[in-house]
């Protein structure tokens, strides 16, 4: 590809992700969906002006960089108070973890006819909900707490694990691994190291940045915070593949509690470039959809996602909120929106061009239903998740949070 070429292919991607975002800000329409559907436009689906793949083996470097980036920022933000919030984040998050991936394994296979081994990567692969698509939203419909911060947190610790799972499966399925024992060896080592190493990193650029002068320049706080989890990343995917994504979490949560200067104005920058990663990501990745990947799936891969929409996300969400002093209206809010974002794409776009490689039947049907999945939640979702909650009365008021927080606990503590 001609550097010609690939600058305007990255100048058409950020020009339709601003506009997107413009046109949101203008109508109040929810801004994931729109970038989704800008990146249609551009892409195969569209006028066909954008292909991802010319990028080459520099695509999964790019996106990796700016994921992480995400991630370490939903990481400083990750507020968890009381030990109410904590059990429920931890609780959806465990059943998810086991309900959740079986019960994706037999829709994708009885309903979408993938074999039995790509059903299982699939299923790995949408398993988490986005926090690229769930934080945006949150904010635009300005979403009461503690409600955003369940849902922030539930992808923050499912999308990495996720992830990782998707790719020990993709090795078990090409016969990198053998057996469940290699795969659950490589899933702890992974997690483990990536996180370890996380908070270890974490720890240093806080130590930094504490130590430097009281009055710095900013910039030289964001080169020194971009450099370190650049390279964080860039050592994990080295070492353990898949596991700079829980590196870029775990170094996320301890920078974000570190007791330093000119914090507050860092994290706004933080926030900014990773909500312009977002607007990178979303139409990059939406680009490479193609119809013709999409149609063969027909019904049955429409049936699939309604049922990890409608029937298995409820049913987790019931169970891991049993006990808990949660009402009926934030139950069902739970239940509802789920919706998958640019981690999801972005391993399924890897991962099927690795299985066409090889030789594997069902590669594009792969695709083709996970792009299915993401359009069918962030749509149906976006559009529906400020209704929703304005219906149901979850829309912020004019309690300040940690109130809310406190009664929350209170009520926990009384159970």
């Amino acid at each position: 590809m001609t550097p010609e070429r690939l600058g305007l292919l990255w100048g058409l991607t950020v020009f339709a992700g601003a506009g997107a975002r413009l046109l949101a800000v203008l109508t109040g329409f929810p801004g994931v969906v729109l970038l989704l559907l800008s990146g249609l436009l551009i892409g195969r689906s569209g006028l066909g002006l954008v292909e991802p793949l010319d990028l080459g083996q520099g695509l999964e470097t790019i996106v990796g960089l700016l994921v992480s980036l995400v991630l370490f920022d939903g990481g400083l933000k990750l507020r968890l108070p009381g030990d109410t919030l904590k059990t429920t984040v931890l609780r959806i998050s465990l059943i998810r973890l086991v309900f959740s991936l079986a019960a994706g394994l037999l829709a994708a296979h009885w309903l979408a006819g993938l074999g039995w081994s790509v059903a299982a990567v699939y299923s790995a692969i949408v398993l988490a909900t986005g926090p690229t698509v769930v934080t945006p939203l949150v904010q635009q419909i300005r979403l009461a707490a503690p409600l955003g911060d369940v849902l922030e947190a539930e992808g923050l610790v499912l999308e990495p694990v996720g992830a990782v799972l998707a790719l020990l499966l993709l090795e078990l399925l090409l016969g990198d691994l053998h057996g469940l024992r290699e795969l659950a060896i490589g899933l702890l080592a992974r997690l483990g190291g990536g996180i370890g190493i996380g908070l270890l990193v974490g720890w240093l650029l806080s130590e930094c940045l504490r130590r430097l002068k009281p009055n710095p320049s900013i910039g030289i706080r964001l080169q020194l915070t971009l450099g370190f989890l650049f390279l964080l990343y860039g050592t994990c995917e080295w070492l353990l593949p898949e596991s700079g994504l829980p590196a870029s979490v775990a170094a996320g949560v301890v920078v974000g509690r570190r007791p330093t200067t000119q914090a507050n104005e860092l994290d706004q920058l933080i926030r900014e470039l990773a909500q312009l990663a977002i607007t990178m990501l979303f139409p990059l990745l939406a680009a490479d959809v193609s119809w013709g990947e999409l149609s063969p799936l027909g019904w049955g891969g429409v049936t699939c996602v309604l049922v990890l929409m409608l029937v298995v996300r409820p049913v987790a969400v019931s169970l891991a909120t049993i006990g808990l002093p949660l009402d009926l209206r934030q139950k069902l809010f739970l239940a509802w929106l789920a919706p998958r974002g640019i981690v999801t794409a972005a391993v399924a776009s890897l991962f099927s061009i690795r299985l066409e490689q090889a030789g594997v039947l069902g590669a594009g049907r792969l695709q083709g239903l996970v792009f299915l999945t993401i359009l069918m939640t962030v749509g149906l979702q976006g559009l529906t998740a400020q209704p929703i909650a304005k219906f149901l009365g979850l829309l912020a008021t004019d309690e300040p949070k940690n109130e809310v927080l406190d009664k929350l606990d209170t009520a926990s503590k009384s159970l």
